[in-house]
């Protein structure tokens, strides 16, 4: 039997989303209000969702503390409070959409976690949009 277990975790960055290669007018067409170049910034919403077998001696199929540590280690520390485009050196050639960052957060905690166990990723960039990422 498989169950899924989720933590929710949030943190605050800024970012501009652009195409260097683009001249400022289609960069503007194309991202709007996201291509300020003062940049934007958003309290994203994290929710971590790790599916596998329950161990029959602990009960868990993770250990909610060691996922709370992960995320805040490894996500938060590295992204809370930051410019997405200059602090975070994943993002200096990568557009740090929503999809991107998802990708980018999932890449770090699959590296982390055991192989048996699968892993998904939404990212809530508002209330109303969020992407989702599983591999």
């Amino acid at each position: 039997m498989e169950v899924t277990v989720s933590r929710k975790a949030h943190f605050n960055a800024a970012h501009r989303l652009y195409v260097p290669d683009w001249p400022d007018t289609k960069n503007s067409q194309f991202f709007g209000k996201c291509n300020n170049p003062n940049y934007h910034g958003h309290n994203y919403e994290l929710i971590v969702s790790v599916k596998g077998k329950i161990d029959p001696i602990t009960g868990y199929v993770i250990d909610m503390g060691y996922l709370k540590q992960l995320i805040k280690n490894e996500i938060e520390e590295r992204l809370d409070h930051k410019n997405l485009n200059l602090d975070v050196p994943y993002f200096s050639n990568v557009v740090p959409s929503a999809e991107n960052i998802s990708v980018y957060i999932y890449d770090i905690l699959r590296n982390e976690l055991d192989k048996d166990l699968s892993l998904s990723v939404r990212l809530y960039e508002t209330p109303r949009n969020f992407v989702e990422y599983s591999g």
